[in-house]
């Protein structure tokens, strides 16, 4: 830091006389507290002399009022007025000295022991704790160990100054929320500036006014309450968050846990799944019905999150587990229509759900396959032709006593048959095209019976995407006879 030589001379005139006034005050405040009177108008008197002082070393030892005084200046110039004096009033107010509302932990630093003392004795009559250091490096190190909720830096001093100790502070992360009030001596206003810009909360010169200086202190420490508590209030987020975090990744190990594992007898069956958000809607499972019929179902339920996922789960368990009443799940028509009037969407939360639903009979090697509402499945044949297999049908509880229809096709050894949802192919570029259901078709006629197949489509998918999340859940069940 530099200054000018008569700016250092005001600091250093103007230190001892801060002195005198700061004295004076507080022992005529703490006099008043005792009832004792007799002294209090000598005391004004003092304090009175003080002032003046200021306002002479303010005025004289300025740039102009020196070059006036040993007659450099201009005869023309006009002496500045005692009103432009930039001397601070130091009368302290009745409330200077009331309990603060809000007690904090006040690091006080300043090279003057006076000057600490001064301070100090002031805050601790407000309510605060007062912790002093001597200089910059002191502050730093103490303010590193112990935890303070505002510092009172001044700013001429040695080892470390108050520009420097302000600086290092404010760079580091542990350190930089503490707010800092500037006092100094020193009355050049870019000295206030440069404060301010290197992240001080306010500057107060001195002489301070108790008065301001109780208010500056206030202000200071109710937006540190603020932001503490605005700290504990993210903290709080942020482990709801984590925790809520741990529980959806609970959640969605569940729903792949219900999924069947990849087999190999007597059909080999694969499939890939990505949800677009951490749980998703889609669901998909086959089985035995009994010896002859093997079942395959994949569904979709409308939305992502929470609430659809519970939804898919729970309608995966009832076919799963046959728990619809007087129903032939051998019959995809009405394993549908069960559904349906099971599933209701004003039962749950407004939410429906497409399927396709296929059972495959071994001996007669007959596939048939309801749909409510859901894509076709395609019947990839060796030869390369390709079939899709529709069947009419609504979408699952949009409205009760719906009638579904079953389609039958035959199997021939080295089929394939892939079971998918919209989000296999209903892809949006970044630019906003979307991809057509042949453009699928194609890419599945040319991969889809290759072994990574179903890897390749889904690394097809994230790359149409162009690395953007994918807005739709992936899900696709390949079975191959």
């Amino acid at each position: 830091m530099s200054e000018t030589p008569l700016a250092k001379l005001r600091h250093d005139l103007r230190t001892p006389i801060n002195h005198i006034l700061g004295y004076s005050e507080l022992v005529a405040e703490e006099l008043a507290d005792e009832g004792v009177t007799s002294v209090s108008d000598d005391l004004g008197k003092i304090r009175h002399a003080a002032q003046q002082l200021l306002g002479m070393v303010g005025e004289n030892l300025s740039e102009e009022g020196f070059a006036r005084l040993i007659g450099y200046a201009s005869a023309a110039a006009p002496a500045p007025s005692k009103g432009a004096s930039s001397v601070s009033t130091a009368t302290s107010a009745p409330d200077a000295d009331k309990l603060a509302p809000i007690p904090g932990r006040i690091l006080v630093v300043d090279d003057i022991a006076e000057n600490r003392e001064m301070l100090a004795r002031r805050l601790e009559r407000q309510g605060h704790t007062a912790v002093l250091a001597a200089d910059g490096a002191e502050a730093l190190e103490i303010a590193r160990r112990e935890a303070f909720d505002l510092v009172l830096l001044d700013l001429m001093m040695p080892v470390l100054d108050g520009y420097e100790t302000l600086t290092a502070l404010k760079a580091d992360d542990a350190l930089r929320h503490i707010p800092v009030i500037m006092i100094s001596a020193l009355d050049e206003l870019d000295s206030a500036v440069r404060c301010i810009e290197r992240g001080a909360e306010d500057y107060l010169p001195k002489p301070f006014n108790p008065t301001v200086l109780r208010a500056r202190i206030g202000a200071s420490l109710e937006k540190k309450a603020l932001r503490d508590q605005e700290q504990k209030y993210l903290r709080q987020i942020e482990e709801t968050q984590k925790q809520l975090e741990g529980e959806l990744d609970e959640a969605a190990k569940y729903v792949r846990s219900i999924f069947p594992e990849p087999t190999q007898e007597p059909f080999r069956i694969d499939w890939s799944y990505a949800p677009s958000m951490q749980l998703g809607g889609d669901a998909f499972g086959y089985h035995w019905i009994d010896g002859e019929h093997f079942a395959i179902y994949l569904l979709d339920v409308c939305g992502h999150g929470v609430g659809a996922s519970l939804l898919s789960v729970t309608a995966i368990n009832v076919l799963r587990s046959a728990a619809l009443p007087a129903t032939d799940f051998r019959e995809p028509a009405q394993v549908l229509a069960a559904l349906n009037e099971a599933f209701q969407m004003e039962r749950q939360n407004n939410m429906y759900f497409t399927i396709w639903y296929g059972v495959y009979h071994r001996p007669t090697r007959t596939l048939r396959h309801a749909s409510g509402g859901h894509p076709p499945a395609l019947l990839l044949r060796p030869d390369g032709s390709m079939e899709e297999l529709r069947a009419p049908g609504m979408l699952i509880g949009a409205m009760p006593g719906m009638r579904y229809t079953s389609a039958a096709c035959e199997i021939a050894p080295g089929d394939r048959l892939l079971v998918l949802c919209d989000g296999t192919y209903e892809i949006k570029k970044p630019n906003g095209e979307m991809i057509e259901f042949d453009d699928f078709k194609q890419f599945m006629g040319k991969h889809g019976a290759q072994p990574d197949g179903l890897e390749k489509l889904l690394a097809w998918v994230h790359e149409l995407r162009g690395g953007q999340p994918l807005e739709d859940d992936f899900s696709i069940v390949r079975v191959e006879f």
